[in-house]
């Protein structure tokens, strides 16, 4: 089960979200009226969706989105205003009045493709050697270079990729070629 966190700045909202949620068969794991309470849950659970208001109490979806850790996409319900202010990674937008089945349809589309990045992000594609050497190599130069650890240089390595929306062993060859 996917876990699930609600968020708006009036408790009696959340509570309503909460509550059409769990009878349509999610579980929500906590309801909370500010950004500060969702990061602890997101902290503590790892992974899941956030369903929340464009405003807290403590701050805009926009820097709730910014400190959520990337395995947390966003169902932010909002008035048609904060939607025309541009579409972010990672967000879905449902406009207010909002329609029982419009949050629940749009729950389980989210759902699905969570399950779908979930699984793809447990199965990495297999790698011939040529590609895992490259891989280290361009490791090793960021590891020399920018005295980082392995494991600094694999992360920077996978943030580029995904900022770039390129593999990573596209984004270890533009790393050699331009360090190289």
């Amino acid at each position: 089960m996917i876990n699930v966190i609600v968020a708006f700045p009036r408790q009696e909202n959340a509570k309503s979200i909460k509550s059409i949620l769990v009878k349509s068969g999610f579980g929500v794991n906590a309801v909370c009226t500010t950004g500060a309470r969702v990061l602890q849950h997101a902290d503590m659970l790892g992974e899941g969706i956030v369903v929340c208001a464009g405003r807290l109490q403590d701050m805009m979806y926009t820097q709730l989105r910014e400190y959520l850790p990337p395995h947390f996409p966003m169902l932010v319900v909002s008035s048609p205003k904060q939607r025309e202010e541009g579409t972010r990674d990672n967000v879905v937008f449902l406009t207010m009045p909002l329609k029982v089945h419009e949050l629940v349809s749009t729950l389980e589309m989210m759902s699905h493709d969570f399950v779908r990045r979930r699984k793809k992000r447990n199965n990495p594609p297999k790698r011939s050697e040529e590609e895992r050497q490259m891989l280290q190599k361009a490791k090793e130069v960021l590891m020399v270079r920018n005295n980082m650890t392995e494991e600094e240089a694999h992360r920077y390595i996978q943030k580029s990729s995904m900022d770039s929306g390129t593999g990573l062993v596209e984004t270890a060859q533009m790393i050699l070629s331009m360090m190289g």
